[in-house]
Order: C-alpha cells, then structure tokens, then sequence
C-alpha cells in the first residue's frame, strides 16, 4: 500500500510524523515491505507547516499514484475560522476533488474540512472533531455525520476526530494489515496512549458537556453531589435561574429533559470509574451517592445495554 502524507501551508505535520512512525515499524515487525509512504505535495517547494516547521515534499500529489492519501488537520482556533482557511487552500481542495477514485482518502481533526469542501465525502459516511459539527452539518449536509464516532472508515474515505486521530486511522489500518495483536506491541514498546473508546451513550454526551457554558456549569454541580439527593429545584437555585428556565434550556441544548441529562451525567461518572479504575460496583455506588449498588446497576444497563461487569471487560484501561 502506498500512502501520501499531504503537506500544505499551515498544516500540523506532527501525525504525519507520528503516523509514519507506526507504518515503518509495521514493516519492521512483519519483515515486509507493506507501506511505502511519501511526502506529497502541490509543489515541491519548501512549505511553513504550522509552529514554525518547515518541511518539503519528495512528490507532486497530482503526479504521483497513490492507494491512499492522509491529509493532516491545519491550524485553526474557531469555526469561523475555517472558511478564511478554506480560500487560502482552494488550489489544494481542487486538486483533492480531481484524485482519481481509486485513491482513498483520509484525514483527520480540522482537515475533514479539506475533505467535506472537495466533495470527496459527498453520501459518505464521516465523522469530524466536536467543535466543528455544527459548522460542518450546515455546510456540508450532504455528508453523512456520524458525530457519535470517533473513526469512520468507508471504502473511499476515511475520517477521525481530535488533533490526535491519526493514531485511531492508524490503528485501524495495523489491525488490518498485521493484528489487534501488533498494535498493542506498538502501544507497549512506543508508549503510545491507548485511543479512547467510549459507549455511544455517553460519545455524544460528552460533546454536549463540552459545547455550552451553563452545560459545563450544570455538570460540575452534578459531579459533586449524590446521586439520590438531586434534585431539580436544588441545580436551579445554585444556577441562579427558575426550574422552568433550566428545563426550557437544558431540553433546548441538549434533546434531553433535566432529570435525564443529570441520570447520564452520573451514569457517565460511573462509566469512567469503571473504565479508569478497579474499584468494586459497590464502592463505585456508594462514593457517587447512590441509594443502592442494585439501582445504579439497573439505571447503567438500561443506558448501555452492559452490566458493569460487561461493561468493565469491554472498555477498561
């Protein structure tokens, strides 16, 4: 398999580096030449990368035959940012809409953008990096968003979320080639962070937490008090607003009423306790203030579909 590591002004070069990494030593552990990778480019002349690195292509991208290209994210701090940078990049964006089909193509965090803007993930399924969903599903509705996932593999595409999503396309593409086996060497012998997995109750969940200020206070109340003794009353008096306020609000932001939204806060509590520590379910219970171990048991299967037990066996760390 021969893979591009696109290089474009203003692109984080870092996973490319870093995703590069893991091929070569893939070759190394099969003793087989599997991946050839090369730095590709519109030009061949020296391009500024973001933080100051300069790097240059071996390769002109419309020239080259490639099975795959992974195209990094590019530095951004905002939405609104993205169609300024989009402008800068419509020679490159033209020349990933004109790849020939054959070739696949990947990328990851902020350069899904790159991607959605060349039509290249026009009725395919993708995923992109939090902060940039609503953009990307109101400019890009013809994409299929799969925002609960973290990778996305279609037989023409490939996507991921978070500056780090290289390591998840790459894990992929190890356990293909070698075995889930050989990647959990890599993760040994490299150091390298597991990639996160979460349960799609609380993928999205967590997204929700992140994207507005009264959701980040809400579960900061939520995190510090039992379980059992919420109620709906006590988070609006601490809030400062009336319980109809709060439910009109929390119901706006986030498709869930109070009760809900503050049952999967805990219940995402729980999920990290079982997946970061080794902690009993009854302690786990008891520490988040649960009336008793059987409840919380119940309330977390019917979110998950996973006993604690199961749960635990699936996603812990």
């Amino acid at each position: 398999m021969k893979i591009g590591l696109l290089l474009y002004n203003g692109c984080m070069p870092a996973g490319l580096l870093a995703f590069n990494d893991l091929l070569q030593a893939s070759n190394r552990l099969s003793g087989k030449k599997l991946f050839e990778t090369c730095l590709v480019g519109t030009s061949l002349k020296p391009v500024q990368c973001a933080n100051h690195m300069v790097l240059t292509a071996n390769s002109l991208l419309e020239e080259t035959q490639l099975d795959v290209l992974l195209v990094p994210g590019m530095w951004t701090e905002s939405p609104t940012d993205i169609p300024a940078r989009l402008a800068q990049h419509a020679g490159l964006i033209d020349t990933l809409q004109h790849l020939p089909a054959s070739t696949q193509v990947w990328s990851y965090c902020t350069g899904v953008c790159l991607l959605a803007a060349s039509g290249r993930l026009k009725n395919q399924k993708a995923t992109v990096t939090w902060w940039l969903v609503e953009f990307m599903q109101k400019h890009y509705p013809k994409v299929h968003w799969q925002i609960d996932s973290d990778c996305m593999f279609t037989s023409k595409v490939a996507t991921a979320a978070g500056v780090h999503g290289y390591l998840l396309l790459a894990q992929q593409l190890i356990e293909k080639s070698l075995s889930k086996a050989a990647f959990q060497e890599f993760m040994k012998l490299m150091v390298l962070p597991r990639p996160v997995q979460h349960h799609p109750a609380f993928r999205s969940f967590a997204l929700m937490e992140q994207a507005d200020p009264l959701l980040r206070k809400l579960a900061a109340l939520v995190t510090r008090l039992p379980a059992e003794e919420i109620t709906v009353g006590q988070l609006a008096s601490y809030l400062n607003m009336s319980e109809r306020t709060l439910a009109r609000k929390v119901q706006n932001l986030t498709q869930h009423s109070v009760a809900s939204y503050v049952r999967l806060l805990k219940l995402q509590q729980v999920s990290e306790q079982l997946i970061w520590s080794a902690a009993p379910v009854s302690s786990i219970s008891e520490s988040l203030g649960y009336s008793n171990e059987s409840n919380l048991r119940r309330q977390f299967k019917t979110v998950t579909g996973l006993s604690p037990f199961q749960y635990r066996q699936k996603y812990a760390r």
